[in-house]
């Protein structure tokens, strides 16, 4: 079997490229011989890992491209098991999810030779926010305060590419996804990976934190998604029996025994979870919803009250910084100040009697701060269209696996405004949450993606037979 692909660059190269599967395998093999006698020269363990990461990149590499889908099982692995962290905190995860992002580009310009992506509601507003960011980028390097230093140009890079490729993985991800038979591997894995880990934490195995990677499980999206996914697909996943209903909740059960029992004063791991489950499990008896209206009420004033009164200190330090950073956003509201450059402005404005750099951790504040008004608004945007998508999907989806994903994608919208007002968890910021918490803050934008997917699947490619045709290949539109 040979690699063959037509490789057209404008008008100064067009011509087709044939690789034979016996030229890849000497390339693995010699490449194998490099590495053992650069290995046994230097005799460092760094250059040795560094060399076999390699070889592992490389083989990865050549399976995307038969394989796209498996970018996805690939991003989950790197971002759980590999450790590795670069400058900044570049990891494993970040390098495989700007690889997909590359690669399907690269289908379109190289091989299809047009860039078409499909059409949905929520593509508008992100490709809106692309054009924000890149703007941001520009406009942070003006130095907006004289007396102040403006933050370094990798801390600046680092900041625009966690915004830019997020935002983007929900648009790849969407285009890449042609099968509803690989959102369910995509889905399942997840949930499988994550399970290993709760599993581990209930039974205090300490080995479990050292092999997981600190920025997946100190992460509120990872929490979120292991109860929004399992919790979704027992309560409105028709075609599952009741012994896998019965494990899926055993799932969600053990998520919230470890969130919300061993790291109850972590706020990030609980709340935005049971926000998801409180509508999960609303919507099934919404019925009857409004006669429990009063004590939902008093529940959630109360929960309020016992979260703000539990961690005052924090709420009010919370409260000025937010007030202080929307202040130093005032001379660029409508674009922002550019990425991580508040943080360093800082120091000219004081809090609480100090001078001192801080972040604002919320999303919100950021957002502003960093890509304006006009950031907010399609970020809000974003999440307004993903939420109701899954809300017409909800009604349209046949039985079984693809409506309980759309029911769960509508809570987690509710979920991640949630997370989004505690901290920068869904677009983290280089200074708090940083390259790091991409590890799990890739996982909403993924699958929101899969959400459109979806779409295209069942309602825009088989509109003639939605459920007999589930495994067709979606078209783009014209």
């Amino acid at each position: 079997m040979n690699v063959d692909f037509h490789l057209k660059i404008f008008s100064l190269i067009d011509r087709r490229i044939t690789i034979s599967m016996r030229m890849i395998q000497y390339g693995i093999i010699l490449a194998v011989v490099l590495i053992s006698v650069a290995a046994a020269y230097w005799g460092s363990m760094t250059v040795l890992m560094a060399l076999a990461g390699a070889v592992a990149g490389t083989a990865g590499f050549l399976a995307l491209l038969r394989f796209p889908n498996l970018g996805f099982l690939l991003l989950f692995l790197g971002g759980m098991f590999v450790p590795f962290k670069g400058p900044g905190g570049f990891n494993a995860s970040i390098l495989t999810l700007i690889l997909m992002i590359v690669l399907w580009l690269m289908d379109m310009f190289v091989v299809r030779r047009k860039f078409e992506f499909v059409r949905s509601r929520p593509i508008r507003p992100a490709g809106y926010m692309l054009i924000v960011c890149v703007v941001a980028f520009a406009m942070g390097q003006i130095p907006w305060f004289i007396f102040a230093n403006q933050a370094p140009i990798d801390a600046q890079i680092g900041g625009f590419a966690i915004y830019f490729f997020l935002v983007l993985t929900m648009i790849m991800t969407a285009n890449v996804i042609r099968s509803i038979r690989w959102l369910k591997v995509i889905v399942w894995t997840f949930i499988g990976l994550g399970f290993i880990y709760v599993l581990g934490r209930t039974l205090q195995l300490e080995i479990v934190d050292r092999i997981y990677a600190h920025g997946v499980y100190a992460n509120s999206m990872f929490w979120m998604w292991m109860v929004t996914l399992p919790l979704s697909q027992a309560i409105y996943n028709n075609h599952l029996s009741l012994r896998s209903k019965a494990v899926l909740y055993g799932i969600v059960a053990l998520t919230f025994f470890v969130a919300l029992v061993q790291q109850n004063d972590w706020k990030s791991g609980w709340v935005p979870a049971g926000l998801v489950a409180a509508v999960l499990v609303g919507w099934k008896f919404r019925k009857v919803l409004p006669f429990t209206i009063p004590f939902v009420l008093m529940v959630a004033a109360y929960l309020a009250q016992d979260l703000i009164s539990t961690d005052e200190y924090s709420w009010g330090t919370r409260v000025d910084a937010w007030l202080v950073v929307l202040d130093i956003a005032r001379v660029s509201p409508i674009i922002g100040l550019g990425f991580s450059n508040y943080y360093w402005y800082a120091k000219v404005f004081t809090i609480r009697g100090y001078r001192i750099r801080f972040n604002s951790h919320s999303q919100f504040v950021d957002i502003i701060a960093q890509t304006g008004i006009l950031g907010l608004i399609f970020f809000l945007w974003i999440l307004f269209e993903v939420g109701r998508l899954a809300y017409r999907l909800m009604n349209l989806l046949p039985e079984g696996f693809p409506k309980g994903y759309a029911y769960g994608v509508f809570a987690g919208v509710f979920g991640s405004l949630m997370a989004a007002f505690l901290v920068d968890w869904l677009l983290p910021f280089t200074y708090n949450i940083g390259l790091d918490g991409v590890r799990a803050s890739v996982l909403p934008w993924i699958f929101f993606g899969g959400l459109i997917s979806l779409e295209q699947i069942y309602l825009v490619n088989q509109k003639a037979a939605p459920v007999d045709s589930r495994e067709q290949e979606p078209r783009p539109l014209k």
